[in-house]
């Protein structure tokens, strides 16, 4: 079944109210979280992994969802972190619309199989019941109840 979505969203690493509307910012905010709890992490590596990757094409990939994702050798495993956007952040997303819920991934290489499934896991969630709910959560805990159902 390999690793859960709430196990690589933990509570700390969930942002309800992202501070920026910038997508480059925003970036950085989530790993600036990700970085506080998983001290492994290089932020300006992780930054520049996640950039690049981005640049090769959008991972605004449904409506209001974006799913930044990169590999970057401080990593273990697989962690996460998601942010909430009420005014939605400029992405230029596939549909062109702004972006409400950006699912952060940064990957070790020897997560590189395993993290197919998370993203396939997120895809789901995305085009299910789960994105609205998680758009209207009022707590971190709220939105690792609706992780914790997409297995």
């Amino acid at each position: 079944m390999g690793i859960l979505l709430s196990d690589i969203f933990g509570l700390p690493s969930i942002r309800m109210d992202l501070e920026n509307t910038d997508k480059e910012a925003v970036f950085a905010e989530l790993i600036e979280t990700l970085a506080a709890f998983h001290p492994e992490i290089e932020p300006a590596e992780a930054l520049a992994a996640i950039v690049a990757r981005e640049n090769k094409m959008s991972t605004g990939i449904a409506p209001g969802i974006a799913i930044p994702h990169a590999f970057c050798k401080g990593a273990d495993g697989i962690i996460g972190a998601i942010g909430i956007s009420r005014p939605g952040i400029e992405y230029d997303a596939l549909d062109g619309k702004p972006v409400h819920a950006v699912f952060m991934l940064i990957i070790s290489e020897k997560a590189k199989g395993e993290h197919l499934n998370a993203l396939n896991r997120i895809c789901t969630l995305a085009h299910s019941e789960g994105l609205a709910l998680i758009l209207g959560a009022k707590t971190p805990g709220d939105i690792q109840a609706v992780l914790s159902r997409f297995r």
